[in-house]
């Protein structure tokens, strides 16, 4: 009967710490919702996947500075009839012991032109605020992007600062490395273009 008491507890309170903690995970945006938040005003948001070569791999990770957790890359171009807007990357990452996932927008020279947070599954007091990341607007993949330097920490939330951080370091390797050095036309084909998303 004790052992049963026990067992029927431990049950008990593994279900509520699992809902408290799934009562402070947050989704902010959906995936259909992506494309409006990346390109405002696209007509159109075209999926392109690489298959990352070892080589590949270690460049970006020794530029950015950060893992690279999978050889499948899908960055996703955004076009306005035509017209390339920019390049948006969704990166997600475990943050102290559980995921957030967040998107980089990055302009064809490599420069990021807005990041939002998708979901974030820690708890929300580790939640960085848009102003804090704001200070990526305009950010090019240089040795002074990193907490500490060119990027201001988080107060009680150094964790969360490191893993936006390195997710934005590696979305602006990937760019620089996969994207940036092909040529347009090579591009188009390479990367799929006409798999509308």
């Amino acid at each position: 009967m004790l052992a049963r008491l026990i067992v029927s507890l431990a049950l008990v309170v593994t279900v509520t710490a699992v809902l408290v903690s799934a009562a402070g995970a947050r989704v902010f945006y959906a995936r259909e919702e992506v494309q409006d938040l990346a390109f405002p005003g696209a007509t159109r948001m075209e999926a392109m996947e690489f298959f990352l070569t070892a080589d590949q791999r270690a460049e970006i990770e020794r530029e950015s500075r950060a893992t690279v957790e999978s050889d499948l890359i899908t960055a996703y171009a955004g076009y306005a009839d035509d017209t390339l807007l920019g390049y948006a990357f969704i990166d997600t990452h475990q943050v102290r012991t559980l995921p957030e996932t967040f998107l980089v927008v990055v302009d064809a020279d490599g420069k990021v032109l807005n990041t939002h947070v998708l979901a974030f599954y820690e708890p929300l007091e580790y939640l960085p605020a848009d102003r804090w990341l704001s200070q990526y607007q305009g950010a090019r993949l240089t040795n002074d992007l990193r907490v500490g330097s060119r990027i201001a920490g988080i107060t009680g939330s150094t964790l969360t600062a490191e893993a936006i951080n390195g997710g934005i370091r590696r979305a602006l390797a990937i760019h620089s490395v996969l994207i940036a050095r092909q040529p347009e036309p090579a591009k188009r084909v390479a990367m799929g273009a006409g798999d509308d998303q």
